[in-house]
């Protein structure tokens, strides 16, 4: 079952939502115990990324996760600040992240940044994606909704999943083997999220 991990991070509701008008049923994880029906797993995640590590790390779920991911190979799919955390560490925090994907978040350089380009990165944006299941009939000539002003950076090279465009190429979407990370908001993402949602509990 589609297990969304409730930390107090992240709109919970949101999927639910969505995931019922496509009749697909989710579990909420708020303890170890719920955790066990997990055969997909959606780490949400809004705001600073210590934060949202620190909560993570109260929650008492953190080591049954990485059982679930690391070692059954459960798959999971980390969303904006869930995405980030996925990393070795970010420059907005001191925490470091889960490590399962090494790279590093960093902030955009603002600099370089046209005058209609500014953070965060707010709204509507194209994604270029490889060719993978999780981006099977989305149509990318429609957009994909984007907040933040941090981007992850892949050690490797195979690990990113999708590219966006904001001044400069950045990745917008990751992947290691069962281990799936996207940095803009499906369930704010109209028929192309609940696409990228519905392809995600058919992985």
């Amino acid at each position: 079952m589609i297990t969304i991990i409730d930390y107090g991070v992240g709109n919970i509701r949101a999927y639910i939502n969505l995931y019922e008008r496509i009749n697909i049923k989710i579990n909420v994880a708020k303890n170890v115990l719920e955790l066990k029906k997990a055969t997909k797993i959606i780490l949400p995640g809004v705001g600073a990324f210590d934060y949202a590590m620190n909560r993570l790390n109260l929650s008492g779920m953190r080591d049954s996760i990485t059982d679930l991911v690391l070692y059954k190979k459960i798959p999971i799919i980390g969303i904006c600040v869930g995405m980030q955390m996925l990393g070795n560490n970010s420059e907005e925090g001191v925490l470091p992240g889960l490590g399962w994907i090494q790279g590093n978040v960093k902030q955009f350089d603002s600099s370089i940044l046209s005058s209609e380009r500014r953070l965060p990165h707010m709204g509507w944006n194209n994604i270029l994606p490889e060719n993978d299941n999780l981006f099977k009939s989305i149509n990318i000539d429609n957009r994909f909704y984007f907040l933040h002003s941090y981007y992850f950076e892949c050690k490797h090279k195979e690990n990113i999943l999708a590219t966006t465009d904001f001044g400069a190429t950045f990745t917008s979407a990751i992947k290691n083997d069962n281990i799936y990370g996207v940095q803009f908001h499906p369930e704010k993402s109209h028929f192309n999220g609940v696409q990228l949602l519905k392809n995600f509990a058919n992985i």
